[in-house]
């Protein structure tokens, strides 16, 4: 007998919405307080305006709320390097984790 929750999955998702859920939820929830720590010790530092990386992420946390689809690629593209040619030579070592438009303008 079929539980009211487990409608059909979508062709893309072998699982139904409520069994995603029941799934993944304490993973994501544990995810999403983190996230809300991270921003807390930003807020409590204090002194100064977000830098590029910043900016992405709250760009990024935009994403999450708008409702719209693929949101893991979209919050991706916001945070890479969009230029298709490779820079001679790279100006620290390491990565950054978000793209600052402002690197390459001198």
């Amino acid at each position: 007998m079929a539980m009211p929750d487990a409608a059909p999955a979508s062709p893309g998702c072998p699982l139904s919405r409520a069994q995603v859920v029941d799934a993944y939820f304490m993973e994501h929830r544990a995810r999403l307080l983190d996230l809300a720590a991270f921003l807390d010790r930003v807020d409590r530092a204090g002194g100064g305006e977000d830098d590029f990386r910043m900016r992405a992420f709250r760009a990024g946390v935009a994403v999450l709320q708008d409702g719209r689809p693929e949101r893991a690629r979209r919050i991706l593209e916001l945070l890479s390097d969009p230029s298709t040619e490779p820079i001679a030579k790279a100006g620290m070592k390491g990565a950054t984790g978000a793209h600052d438009p402002a690197a390459g303008k001198a």
